[in-house]
């Protein structure tokens, strides 16, 4: 079939259960870059070249937008028929009420990865939300959350908006400040609810990068008027796909009552249209425009992390660069799980 969706019983693997494999076997790899870079189609003949080798291999999703089911038009997700019989997990898990959640979303992928390394298969995550990808691949752990002060948070959101939790957000943590938007009041709000209750800036929660696993991490460089274009081009399909009726669908499920999934790129804007604070034409402009903002600082995030290997998007030799890098990094694995297996020989 080539699907899975995986509910939240996999496996182990999570923090503050099992935790993940740190020494030896397979890498993970992972496909990142901004969006409307071709990850998606990267990723899967990847996993077909891996299989055609003899090497077993299956794709985790880590587009935090393709986990809501029925979000499908606006989050660009893959149609089944187009992911050519390899497996893919974590789509479609969570329904568009529920709340974004790393580190649920973190057990649940890292009990897949190690699944898959158990296996002797390649594990490939493919996606470009930054943190999801550091919270399978990276020692990260997330603090815990507070009812009563993420409600009083909240309260203060919607009676003065989200500019003045941002200044109280720059005082206290600048580089946070700097790296969220001041129109988004959600992230607002978890890093001012993770200083409350941590005692210490926001980003102070995100270490530097120390892996959980081995990993080959490739990223997409797309030139900036090109992915410009190539995104202003995925909006147009979108609409002409049925964006507009998806969202109208998903209203009867309840989006507008979600605090993550009704602002999500695109959805948010059609919802602005739909209640009729803007054309439809203004939606779409909007969206172009969001869209861009995103992809810039979804290159700034990837571009932080040293162990990226960044790759033209249009190279004639894509597949095989990046299939070099992998077949390198299973031969590095390899070799230190060799190297551990003398050392825990003549050790005994």
């Amino acid at each position: 079939m080539g699907t899975s969706t995986d509910g939240d019983g996999t496996g182990t693997g999570a923090a503050g259960e099992k935790p993940p494999q740190e020494q030896g076997g397979l890498p993970v790899v992972s496909v990142v870059g901004p969006t409307a870079a071709g990850k998606s189609d990267l990723a899967v003949e990847l996993a077909l070249r891996l299989r055609a080798s003899g090497r077993h291999s299956e794709i985790i999703n880590a587009d935090s937008m393709q986990l809501y089911r029925g979000m499908d038009i606006g989050t660009a997700k893959m149609p089944a028929d187009e992911r050519r019989g390899v497996e893919h997990h974590l789509l479609d898990i969570w329904e568009v009420t529920e709340p974004a959640d790393v580190a649920r979303f973190q057990r649940l992928a890292r009990g897949i990865v190690d699944r898959l390394r158990a296996q002797d298969a390649v594990p490939v995550l493919v996606g470009g939300s930054g943190l999801y990808v550091r919270a399978v691949l990276d020692k990260l752990e997330f603090p815990g959350t507070d009812p009563q002060v993420r409600a009083r948070l909240e309260a203060e959101l919607a009676e003065s908006g989200p500019e003045p939790l941002h200044a109280r957000l720059a005082e206290h943590d600048p580089a946070a400040a700097e790296a969220i938007l001041a129109s988004n009041g959600r992230r607002i709000v978890r890093a001012l609810e993770v200083i409350e209750l941590t005692g210490r800036p926001f980003t102070a929660t995100l270490p530097d990068h120390v892996s959980s696993y081995p990993s080959v991490q490739v990223a997409l460089q797309v030139p900036r008027p090109e992915l410009d274009e190539r995104i202003e081009l995925r909006v147009d399909r979108m609409w002409r796909a049925g964006l507009v009726e998806e969202v109208r669908a998903l209203e009867e499920h309840g989006l507008s009552d979600g605090r993550t999934a009704p602002r999500a790129l695109g959805y948010a804007q059609v919802l602005r249209f739909l209640r009729g604070e803007c054309t439809e034409e203004e939606a779409r402009e909007e969206t172009v425009r969001a869209t861009r903002r995103f992809a810039r600082r979804q290159e700034s995030w990837f571009r932080r992390d040293p162990r990226v290997h960044w790759l033209p998007y249009d190279a004639p030799d894509l597949v095989e660069r990046a299939l070099g890098l992998v077949e390198e990094g299973i031969a590095e694995s390899a070799g230190n799980g060799s190297t551990q297996s003398r050392a825990q020989r003549a050790t005994k």
